[in-house]
């Protein structure tokens, strides 16, 4: 199947660009996906699972809503899906 991927900030500059179409096994799921952006990519190697979830401060999300909502790195996915991952934003006065 295949997903597409987005990426924010920093992790835009790991990747080389914003969006990002993959293939991937028809019983993925979004830790699978994560684990081999992870793998794939040198600038995200640690940055995207912590301890079996997502990276506290991280924003996974699946076609706009937040996994860590719905079932975290278990989350299942479907041909055509959009992932977005978006760094930790901190600033502010």
């Amino acid at each position: 199947m295949e997903i597409d991927l987005r990426f924010f900030a920093t992790f835009r500059e790991a990747v080389g660009q914003r969006d990002v179409t993959h293939e991937y096994d028809d019983d993925s799921t979004v830790g699978d996906v994560l684990e081999a952006l992870e793998a794939k990519y040198e600038g995200l190697d640690g940055q995207l699972i912590e301890d079996g979830s997502v990276r506290p401060q991280l924003n996974v999300l699946k076609n706009g809503r937040n996994v860590v909502h719905m079932d975290d790195l278990e989350t299942g996915l479907e041909d055509g899906d959009r992932i977005s991952v978006f760094p930790p934003v901190a600033g502010g006065a």
